[in-house]
């Protein structure tokens, strides 16, 4: 990671954490980053490794100048919490944020429009180091500057770069909700196996087990999934006869469709 000055984290929830986790791990020296974040109380560990911590903007040094200022606040609070930070660009910093349905226009109207702009969307199993970061940039991002991003997410997963910020919001739905169709599909597959007879604590092992296992070997097979479902299915046995009811013209897959358009829909209206 080669930060040509300080790196200012507004916001160190889980996901800022995870972020910063991750960075540390990666050998960023901890003198460089300066976190900004008003609930403290999870986060005194960073100032024993030699981070620097602040409630708000104010308290930060007068001569402290960032070159990223990495935005990683709940995207609620970010119409207020921006405006603080328009000084910093003016001077030269570049933004990255994380945060959800705020458009790269949206930074340039309040930082400006020649700040370098970074936008990504990362996902929670970025807490575990297994994430997926999507990122697009504006004009006024270099190569040094998408590489810099590029490097901070891949310490905590895998990244992609689009060109058309308008696909953000197809990947908003996939891969930034996409957790929690996986964690909905443990609790059915579960609650399945409770109603075929199963004990309730088995049925949940064998379903959180299997979901981990299955990502797993998918993450680190060379065959497409559709090879991995084919090698399990055997002609005429079990998982035949179930996939023959979830491959049905009214089974999972237009059932994700639309689930999918729903979220594209709602990701396209709060942006």
């Amino acid at each position: 990671m080669k930060l040509a000055g300080p790196l200012l984290l507004v916001g160190c929830g889980k996901m800022g954490g995870a972020l910063l986790e991750g960075w540390l791990g990666q050998g960023l020296d901890p003198d460089l980053v300066w976190i900004v974040e008003p609930h403290q109380d999870s986060l005194q560990a960073y100032l024993a490794r030699g981070a620097h911590l602040v409630a708000g903007p104010a308290e930060l040094p007068a001569g402290l100048q960032p070159a990223l200022m990495v935005f990683a606040v709940k995207p609620q609070m970010l119409a207020d919490a921006l405006p603080a930070y328009r000084a910093f660009a003016d001077k030269g910093a570049a933004a990255l944020s994380i945060a959800a349905g705020w458009r790269v226009a949206a930074f340039e109207e309040v930082l400006g429009a020649e700040t370098p702009i970074v936008r990504a969307m990362p996902n929670t199993p970025a807490a575990v180091g297994r994430g997926m970061t999507v990122l697009c940039a504006n004009a006024r991002c270099d190569r040094d500057l998408r590489d810099l991003a590029a490097d901070l997410l891949m310490a905590v997963g895998a990244v992609a770069w689009i060109d058309d910020e308008g696909l953000m919001d197809a990947v908003t739905a996939v891969s930034g909700g996409g957790p929690a169709y996986v964690f909905l599909l443990i609790e059915c597959l579960a609650e399945a196996g409770v109603e075929a007879g199963l004990p309730a604590d088995l049925a949940m092992q064998l379903a959180r087990v299997t979901v981990a296992g299955a990502g797993a070997l998918v993450d680190q097979s060379t065959e497409p999934a559709a090879t991995l479902r084919q090698n399990v299915t055997s002609p005429g046995g079990t998982t035949q006869e179930a996939l023959r009811v979830l491959m049905a013209e009214d089974g999972l897959q237009p059932l994700l469709t639309k689930a999918i358009a729903a979220a594209t829909a709602r990701s396209r209206e709060l942006g």
